[in-house]
């Protein structure tokens, strides 16, 4: 059985967190063909959230092929994304919680390990998966534009903070202008 679980700081929708949490159990092998996911109301009861939102996000995995709801029965595991070989894991997923815990016990808090994972996930695998946004960013990448001498990381956290600069000008309050 899946525990969800809804960080909502994070400015992703709940339904969206919810699918991908089914899409990582699914990958993980923690779910399998057949296997029935918690009903909304289980959810619901766990996580706070509108039943509604856990229907869609239900809806979104029914679309892309890896649930199926069966009326009166339940939503039900139509197939995995788990590879051959998945088990063998084991041992680097305990060496990943042993360095997650490590880092826990040296201040990084979630969202730390977070960004220091993902700069090392970019670095480790050549190029953006396709429909990355940042894409022409990664230095990696033939593209690149920006030849700064400023660590790979640097460039990331820049094009982050002007895109976040950009969108805030548009939400700037413009009231007072040409008032006098």
């Amino acid at each position: 059985m899946v525990a969800f679980r809804i960080d909502r700081r994070s400015g992703v929708a709940p339904y969206v967190q919810i699918a991908r949490q089914v899409e990582q159990a699914l990958r993980l092998g923690l779910l399998m063909p057949g296997d029935q996911l918690p009903t909304a109301r289980e959810v619901v009861a766990a996580t706070a959230i509108n039943p509604n939102t856990v229907l869609k996000a239900y809806r979104e995995l029914d679309r892309a092929g890896l649930v199926e709801a069966r009326p009166g029965l339940g939503t039900f595991v139509r197939r995995s994304l788990a590879r051959p070989g998945a088990a063998a894991d084991a041992p680097l997923r305990a060496e990943l919680a042993g360095w997650a815990g490590r880092a826990r016990a040296a201040g990084l808090d979630r969202d730390d390990v977070a960004a220091l994972m993902t700069s090392v996930l970019d670095e480790c695998f050549d190029g953006a998966p396709p429909g990355d946004p940042y894409a022409a960013h990664h230095t990696d990448s033939p593209h690149h534009t920006d030849h700064t001498d400023r660590p790979r990381h640097t460039q990331h956290l820049h094009h982050i903070d002007n895109a976040d600069h950009i969108e805030n000008a548009d939400h700037t309050d413009h009231t007072d202008e040409g008032t006098g």
